[in-house]
């Protein structure tokens, strides 16, 4: 008897140590799936959206065929509210990419595009684009993000079946910039903000010109042409050429107070390296060396003839300093420079991790970039105040999020 009193006195003790025990663990914090930083409760990120594109990066059959499963989408800095945008543009084989925002926020500028077997074959066996009529299209549409109303901006009075790079025209949001593939030529347009009125600002060029964007009072436009740099008048009138002696110049973007133009200089898929340039193009420097890398991430884990997508420099909210990406050992870190050319490493990481695309807020409080960690590209956003980071995307392998940005949050009063 007394034998059966002490068993049951055993089991009512692991009962109850039982229960005890799933107590506290029932009240342990328990990591949002986004990120094991996200159990933060006092990493309060900004209430706004975050445009990126998704996609799968291990799928045989060539670049177009993991090109083909890009869409466009949003998601919160903490990691919720994910959608896909407009995904009535996706038939027919037709793939999204998100570009920007309207300057209000209201707007998501994506870009939609297709290409026929025909042609995707051809580029995979000649390590080169064919974006003929017939057999690719690309448009820029402009999404409301409340209505999901699509409406496609360059189809109006088209001048090209490829047109990409759409932006809001600074300090006029009446007008828009991009640029359209004409015989095979890029030429930088402005148009009206209802498709209309489109004007070719290097009219009659047969150079290649890219890399087109506006200053923030809208007065001058900076672009590279066969990768030369130029500063121009709003109109194209009064180019310049920035002579730095190189023949890879690429990617210029204004200061936001339209003082300098920053790009990268070098040689193309071997080494880059951040410059500035006034804007009346006199005080060329270089400001910082990215240790020998070639300003490129791979955003596939098969062949891609391209080589990759541009990682360029960009500046701080503030235009004092600028962010930038460059080779630390086995990784690709982040850093960032005054106009001095004082550096700082911001992140440091295992070796293999690769650092991409860096976007500071428009508050200049907090980093958006991606992150290739353990062989998957992830975004990440940082608190630039304690360096604190925290992971917004969960993506398994064989898929990617890039090309992020910061959706502009307009204060009501």
């Amino acid at each position: 008897m007394c034998n059966w009193r002490n068993f049951l006195t055993k089991i009512l003790i692991v009962i109850f140590l039982f229960f005890l025990v799933g107590r506290c663990v029932s009240n342990k914090e328990i990591p949002h799936s986004s990120g094991k930083n996200s159990s933060d409760l006092k990493f309060k990120t900004p209430d706004c959206l975050i445009g990126f594109t998704e996609f799968r990066t291990n799928l045989e059959g060539g670049r177009q065929t993991n090109v083909n499963t890009m869409r466009a989408a949003v998601v919160k800095p903490d990691g919720t509210g994910y959608r896909i945008l407009a995904d009535e543009l996706l038939q027919g084989s037709r793939m999204t990419q998100f570009a920007g925002w309207s300057p209000d926020g209201k707007i998501a500028i994506v870009g939609c595009g297709w290409k026929s077997p025909e042609a995707a074959k051809w580029e995979e066996e000649n390590k080169q684009f064919r974006h003929i009529e017939g057999s690719a299209t690309y448009d820029n549409y402009l999404i409301d993000i409340a209505t999901g109303k699509t409406t496609n901006i360059t189809a109006v009075e088209r001048v090209s079946n490829y047109n990409s790079a759409l932006f809001f025209w600074p300090d006029d949001s009446t007008k828009l910039g991009f640029n359209a593939l004409i015989d095979g030529i890029s030429h930088p347009f402005k148009m009206d903000r209802d498709g209309r009125n489109k004007i070719d600002l290097t009219k009659g060029s047969k150079d290649f010109t890219y890399g087109f964007n506006a200053s923030a009072d809208g007065k001058r436009i900076v672009y590279h042409r066969d990768y030369q740099v130029y500063i121009a008048d709003a109109d194209g009138s009064n180019a310049h050429h920035v002579n730095t002696g190189e023949k890879f110049n690429f990617g210029p973007q204004w200061s936001p107070d339209g003082k300098w133009v920053l790009f990268v200089c070098g040689e193309q898929n071997i080494r880059c390296n951040p410059y500035l340039v006034r804007a009346d193009g006199s005080g060329l420097k270089k400001l910082a060396d990215r240790g020998g890398y070639k300003g490129a991430i791979e955003f596939l884990d098969v062949y891609d003839f391209h080589e990759g997508s541009s990682d360029v420099p960009v500046w701080s909210a503030d235009g004092k300093s600028v962010f930038y990406t460059a080779i630390v050992g086995n990784a690709v870190e982040l850093f960032q420079v005054d106009l001095k050319g004082r550096v700082k490493q911001i992140t440091h990481s295992v070796d293999g991790t690769l650092h991409y695309h860096p976007k500071p807020s428009p508050d200049g409080k907090w980093l958006l970039y991606g992150s290739k960690r353990e062989g998957v590209r992830q975004l990440f956003v940082m608190r630039l105040s304690d360096y604190h980071e925290h992971q917004i995307t969960n993506l398994k392998v064989g898929y990617a999020a890039m090309w992020a940005g910061w959706q502009p949050i307009i204060k009501k009063h």
